[in-house]
């Protein structure tokens, strides 16, 4: 915990030594800075609850089941728009609407739409307040109180019932889509914290101290071990998938005929989250930052610093390349995966355990291709970059197969058994993404502004989730046809993927972030652009006369001031 004599001030850095591990070259070794003041390690349990909270916080209930009940009472309360209000919706009719802004609008559209605004006001929260949490306990309390909103806008899904309701479903599942969009970010956001304060980091670091292993092996290890916790958080938040897919069969079954068994599907799954997730913030070890600077606006401060972290781009030029080719990539995803799920939605007819019996394929494949590669990775030892780069050959390929659909009505995502393969596919290529994109983005953070650069990687994300649902649903409510919306998904996949590829290097992006960050332990300096990442150099004067993010510079690493590891 911080106390009042604890010393916030810049540390200086002599002149050739570096603040941060990774910053020096192989001829340039070095002491790194003490662990005392880096915060608690890592407990066996702490890590576990951290674990257990992602295991929960699987998503079944806020995105999948949640969309399925407000899809179904809108097409239920919803007409075929050629034959008027008197007629019922076709199953998977692109033509049925319901009233909507004192005209008509299409089901598909409308869920698309809402999709678009709980993006659009998932970006307000994170330029908004997520910068702040990377000051004293504010992310701790941030993770909770959305968590607890989640809890309760699934806990009111029992309401729903009537097909007159639908307006209702679409707000709780709006609530409930931002607060698990917001939670997830949070969350991420600690991984790179508590992969610095594990045992094996610290051990790593005590050997490359004592000169046992060189700079290139501690960096190959230390990336290995961001990579642990990363892809054991996507195992389990797929096994967490998988359970309470296979729990949730216990309702299904035997009550299919009662006409509330959606709605106690989805209590069970916030259920199994709240039981599940609840010792996250039992076990968690407080590693507050530094103080929020007096007079600070919580709703402007994250504007602000997101925009000076903005003016940062040419200084750490792979960090925000990633970031722009992860909005692409995100955008695709995502959209692809809700397009899908509206098309699985019609064809099965709203079926829950339809729903139900996919999330368990998806499940079951997302946990083994996650281990499988994680083995591979470990035991030969290959970049997160390289992994992302084979994950995202079905991220390209799933959006093809959708186009298909566009020219024949014999594949492409018409019949039934396609839809069991194309879940498995997702959960073979696009669960590991999320692990390996993460642990990428981890590389590129300077260290110290995690939850800064994460809301900024997810402002990337839901902003991008933005325009995405926006323009599919305005190409299918010109075309008529949800699957021309494939063709747009498949483009911006594989222009982000070509991105990542050939135009971002992790190793010298995290260089980069190092030396951003360690420049800002040093007052009155100025950056040196003519030099390398690793060898710029810390002059008098201000970084190019530019304003420090904050009236002062949290410290990092093991820096007194904070103990967030």
């Amino acid at each position: 915990m911080l106390t009042a004599d604890l010393d916030t001030s810049p540390v200086p850095v002599a002149a050739g030594k570096r603040a941060f591990p990774g910053a020096c070259t192989e001829d340039e070794h070095r002491t790194l800075p003490s662990t005392d003041s880096e915060g608690p390690v890592v407990t066996k349990r702490e890590l576990i609850a951290y674990w257990l909270y992602i295991n929960g916080n699987n998503g079944n209930g806020p995105q999948n089941y949640s969309a399925t009940i407000f899809q179904g009472l809108a097409t239920s309360a919803g007409y075929e728009s050629a034959y008027g209000p008197s007629t019922r919706c076709i199953s998977g009719s692109s033509t049925c609407v319901v009233p909507w802004a004192g005209g008509t609008k299409s089901v598909d559209s409308i869920v698309l739409l809402s999709n678009g605004i709980s993006f659009a006001i998932l970006t307000l929260i994170f330029i908004t307040i997520g910068s702040v949490a990377d000051y004293d306990n504010v992310s701790r309390w941030l993770l909770l109180g959305l968590t607890l909103i989640c809890w309760a806008a699934q806990y009111s899904s029992l309401a729903l019932g009537a097909p007159s309701s639908w307006k209702w479903a679409m707000a709780l599942y709006m609530i409930s889509f931002i607060s698990y969009g917001a939670t997830l970010m949070f969350y991420i956001a600690v991984f790179p914290r508590l992969a610095r304060s594990t045992p094996r980091s610290r051990e790593l670091r005590e050997k490359y101290e004592n000169g046992e292993i060189g700079h290139k092996e501690y960096e190959i290890e230390e990336s290995m071990e961001k990579n642990r916790i990363s892809n054991w958080a996507t195992i389990n938040n797929n096994i967490g998938y998988l359970c309470v897919s296979l729990v949730n069969l216990s309702v299904l079954l035997p009550l299919a005929g009662n006409p509330f068994v959606n709605n106690y599907t989805i209590i069970l799954c916030s259920s199994y989250w709240v039981v599940i997730g609840i010792w996250w913030f039992i076990f968690q070890q407080p590693r507050p930052g530094p103080p929020v600077p007096k007079g600070t606006s919580m709703l402007t401060f994250g504007s602000k610093q997101i925009w000076m972290a903005l003016r940062q781009c040419k200084r750490l030029p792979n960090t925000f390349t990633y970031i722009l080719a992860f909005f692409f990539l995100a955008d695709g995803v995502n959209t692809t995966q809700s397009l899908i799920l509206i098309i699985q939605n019609e064809k099965f007819n709203f079926s829950f355990l339809m729903n139900t019996y996919s999330s368990i394929a998806n499940g079951s494949a997302s946990v083994l291709s996650c281990l499988a590669l994680w083995y591979i990775q470990k035991h030969y030892k290959i970049s997160a970059k390289t992994m992302l780069g084979i994950t995202n050959i079905g991220t390209i390929m799933i959006p093809l197969w959708g186009m298909v659909g566009m020219m024949t009505t014999k594949f492409g995502l018409h019949n039934a058994w396609e839809f069991w393969a194309c879940n498995v596919l997702l959960g073979v290529f696009q669960a590991p993404f999320y692990a390996f994109s993460q642990t990428i983005m981890a590389e590129l953070v300077p260290p110290g502004y995690e939850n800064m650069f994460f809301s900024l990687y997810g402002f990337s994300n839901v902003s991008s989730n933005v325009i995405g649902p926006l323009i599919v649903q305005g190409i299918i409510g010109i075309r008529k046809n949800k699957w021309d919306g494939f063709a747009f998904l498949f483009f911006i996949c594989l222009i982000a993927c070509l991105i990542i590829a050939f135009r971002v290097d992790v190793q010298k992006g995290k260089s980069d972030a190092i030396a951003w960050a360690e420049a800002r332990l040093v007052p009155n300096h100025v950056w040196d652009d003519t030099k390398s990442s690793k060898d710029k150099v810390m002059q008098s004067g201000q970084l190019n006369n530019e304003k420090p993010l904050v009236d002062y510079k949290p410290t990092v690493f093991g820096r007194r001031g904070r103990s967030d590891g």
